[in-house]
């Protein structure tokens, strides 16, 4: 099989490893992976902060740049759901204002075949021992977009428990939004480092050395909240604990 790597702007810029990770990942589990050169920024930030005009441009060009392949799969909850659920929205409120359905047309055909990570192991590759090991202890906040947006469900979770030496606690108020929101955290900085603060704590009680999650972005921002409040933990992306094996384990 043959996907394309769609990486997002924060991991482009700030985590490439977990690319590296994915690439690692899937090409162990006898998966193709391509990453086009020509990808760029998919408009969530743009979309989400009101600029749904300046937003299309980016849609339209993800579609040319990833339209051929059978899968494109993403390490981001909050980009795949921008994919998936924004995307039709877009073509739907162009074709609202009279501006025909072309929009729709051009997107339709990204939007079914674009996979968070784990949807794509676990649903696509029907795998959840991915031949992991991660000998420590971890706990998992699903993000928002994972959670409400995608419905990723358990998935993560059983990936994470078939991986050996990993010992996965649950975290408590799991499903609460760790406060970064994109651009919330900017508009609502309080609210953001309260909401993130109250995440960390409760990380801190489960004993776990390391915070998984599917979405840097979140992890950003909880990783901050970490070193601000001098806890002992360290965030994790969960790709590079998949991709991880008893001869070259992730820090």
């Amino acid at each position: 099989m043959r996907v394309a790597l769609f990486l997002t702007c924060v991991n482009d810029t700030l985590y490439p490893d977990t690319g590296r990770a994915v690439v690692k990942l899937l090409t162990r589990l006898g998966v193709e992976v391509d990453f086009p050169m020509a990808q760029t920024c998919c408009g969530q930030a743009h979309y989400n902060t009101g600029y749904r005009h300046e937003a299309e441009p980016l849609a339209r060009h993800f579609s040319d740049v990833f339209g051929e392949y059978e899968a494109i799969v993403t390490p981001s909850g909050s980009c795949g759901a921008m994919i998936r659920e924004l995307y039709p929205r877009m073509g739907e409120r162009a074709r609202a204002e009279g501006r025909g359905d072309t929009l729709a047309a051009v997107l339709a055909p990204v939007v079914p075949k674009t996979y968070e990570l784990t949807e794509f192991l676990v649903d696509v590759l029907g795998v959840t021992d991915v031949g992991a090991c991660y000998p420590h202890k971890v706990t998992y906040h699903p993000t928002c977009h994972g959670l409400r947006g995608l419905g990723l469900g358990d998935r993560p979770r059983r990936l994470l428990q078939a991986v050996e030496g990993l010992e996965l606690v649950e975290l408590p108020g799991a499903e609460e939004c760790c406060g970064f929101g994109g651009t919330f955290a900017l508009k609502n900085a309080d609210v953001s480092a309260a909401m993130g603060a109250d995440k960390v704590r409760n990380a801190e009680s489960t004993g776990a050395e390391v915070l998984c999650a599917a979405d840097n972005s979140c992890l950003m921002h909880i990783g901050g909240t970490m070193t601000r409040l001098a806890v002992g933990m360290r965030p994790v992306h969960i790709a590079e604990i998949l991709a991880s094996t008893e001869e070259e384990t992730a820090v």
